[in-house]
């Protein structure tokens, strides 16, 4: 998304981008069948968080809703809207929680789920005190732009991600 990129920078204290960018070193998954895991890719345009990750579930924030994902899962193709990705690597374990800006995910009929996003953000790494001000600043723009002008729909996406941001961190929005 044009706009969400703007709320990642000023948002995430340290971004997936520029730190630690957690790709498995683990073997490619040439057989997802094996084991109780289902396999994860999970990757931006310029890197992978996670490639050929075995874990037990992933909930997706799907354009249709949210959904969860685990081995043996029937195929299906999703938009995603913004929110966030939860990850359980291990059953009984809190999972792993990025915000995502959107982007699309794929499982396949053989446990394998692919989810590809244009930004995304470790939850804890979002410094919560810039939420309000990043959502002030969209509505600001969003409430200036002409009716109908790409400028009032750039700001209508940042007002929304803004919002799906503040609700993802339990931050009041005024």
């Amino acid at each position: 998304m044009l706009v969400a990129r703007g709320i990642f920078q000023l948002a995430a204290r340290r971004g997936v981008h520029t730190t630690r960018i957690l790709a498995s070193t683990a073997p490619a998954a040439a057989d997802a069948s094996s084991g109780d895991n289902l396999i994860l890719n999970f990757s931006l345009p310029a890197a992978s968080i996670y490639r050929n990750k075995p874990v037990a579930s992933v909930v997706i924030p799907g354009l249709a809703g949210e959904y969860g994902v685990t081995k043996n899962h029937s195929p299906v193709i999703a938009e995603l809207k913004a929110g966030v990705v939860q990850i359980v690597h291990e059953t009984g374990q809190a999972p792993e929680k990025f915000f995502v800006s959107g982007g699309f995910a794929l499982t396949h009929a053989n446990s394998v789920t692919d989810i590809a996003v244009v930004e995304a953000a470790k939850l804890e790494d979002i410094d919560v005190e810039e939420v309000p001000k990043i959502y002030a600043e969209a509505m600001k723009d969003y409430n200036a732009a002409a009716e109908g002008s790409k400028e009032k729909v750039e700001a209508q996406i940042e007002v929304e991600v803004a919002k799906s941001l503040a609700g993802a961190l339990g931050v009041a929005l005024t």
